[in-house]
């Protein structure tokens, strides 16, 4: 199992205490758990035909999955911290779209082969506040690895706005660290900077 792998799943921010409410009393297939289900089923998929499509077929093809999975705009005001509220619409949206590249970046660099990996979802989702989680698995020949997604609903559909890999680590509770340093030392450009050089540097065969 190549780390690479596990870091290409953990995309977000804020620590997730580590004791989680019940599972809710709801139908098997929650809807945010299907939402999970089918961006697995394209990454999978995607992970299945990895050398023929190659890194940008690889990123085209896990493009519109990702768009439809995750909330990217929140993540990135989220992954930016207080400062986004002081920055200009121009910035923000320039900020929301190096993020969402280097997101997609992420996911065609690091799921680059297949060797019989799967990925299992919860059918059932924990509710916690006005948002759910919902617990999967990659399992791989040699170890399971649990992740737990955060969803909360954007225009009637349920998304990702974090994810916490073992059930609490977020990786990008580092990220936000890291972004907020950058804003504080070269405002908003910098920032847009670095996202892009990040997603750059993936972007290479």
């Amino acid at each position: 199992m190549k780390t690479r792998w596990i870091r290409g799943l953990s995309l977000v921010l804020a620590l997730l205490p580590a004791s989680l409410p019940a599972l809710a009393d709801e139908a098997a297939s929650d809807p945010a758990a299907r939402q999970v289900e089918a961006f697995y089923d394209t990454l999978l998929d995607s992970m299945k035909h990895a050398k023929e499509l190659g890194l940008k077929g690889r990123y085209e093809k896990l493009k519109p999955a990702v768009e439809q999975a995750y909330d990217l705009p929140l993540m990135t005001s989220l992954a930016v911290g207080p400062s986004w509220s002081s920055l200009s619409a121009a910035d923000q949206q320039a900020l929301a779209t190096a993020f969402e590249r280097m997101t997609i970046a992420s996911y065609a660099k690091s799921f680059d082969s297949y060797s019989g990996e799967k990925f299992t979802v919860d059918p059932n989702a924990q509710v916690r506040g006005t948002d759910k989680m919902v617990q999967s698995k990659l399992v791989t020949s040699g170890q399971t690895i649990p992740f737990v997604y955060r969803m909360r609903q954007s225009n009637g559909s349920w998304k990702i706005v974090d994810i916490y890999l073992n059930g609490f680590v977020s990786e990008l509770a580092t990220r936000r660290s890291d972004f907020g340093a950058t804003l504080a030392s070269g405002g908003a450009p910098a920032l847009i900077k670095k996202i892009d050089a990040l997603a750059d540097t993936l972007m290479k065969d």
